[in-house]
């Protein structure tokens, strides 16, 4: 099944896992042995990620955060280290994505590395700023892409 890493340095890898060892590999994307959370932003995606990424010093993954908030239409909690993206059934298993939930995630994450590249030359204001900045850029993408 077709399944998305994406790190926190914005790179977004294209995954192929075998439905029967699924959750194995999705533990070892995401780095860990042992407890992998599960997120639900979107009603056809699970996002998986370290159960302990903030605790252990990971980094914060602003591609994975702007795509899941927009989803989600407001601002959540950091994420921390590599995010894997499934596609979620309707009992709530893991499925491969879609098309267009796919291209949300090239689209968003593009977005996010170019903004990160452009506040080198001109920072945010603020902290705030940047979050406001970020959501409405992943807004956009997301929503020319329904």
């Amino acid at each position: 099944m077709r399944v998305l890493r994406i790190d926190p340095d914005t790179m977004l890898t294209e995954v192929v896992l075998s439905e029967r060892d699924a959750h194995f590999a999705i533990r070892e994307h995401v780095g860990t042995t042992g407890a992998v959370d599960q997120a639900v932003y979107h009603s056809r995606v699970l996002l998986h990620l370290h159960g302990e990424g903030q605790v252990i010093g990971l980094g914060q993954n602003l591609a994975a955060w702007a795509l899941a908030s927009a989803w989600r239409g407001m601002p959540l909690y950091p994420l921390h280290g590599p995010v894997v993206l499934t596609g979620r059934t309707g009992g709530g298993g893991v499925a491969a994505l879609d098309d267009g939930l796919v291209q949300h995630a090239r689209t968003v994450t593009r977005t996010v590395r170019e903004t990160l590249v452009a506040w080198r030359m001109r920072p945010p204001a603020s902290n705030d700023a940047a979050v406001s900045e970020l959501l409405a850029y992943a807004a956009r993408d997301i929503a020319a892409r329904r």
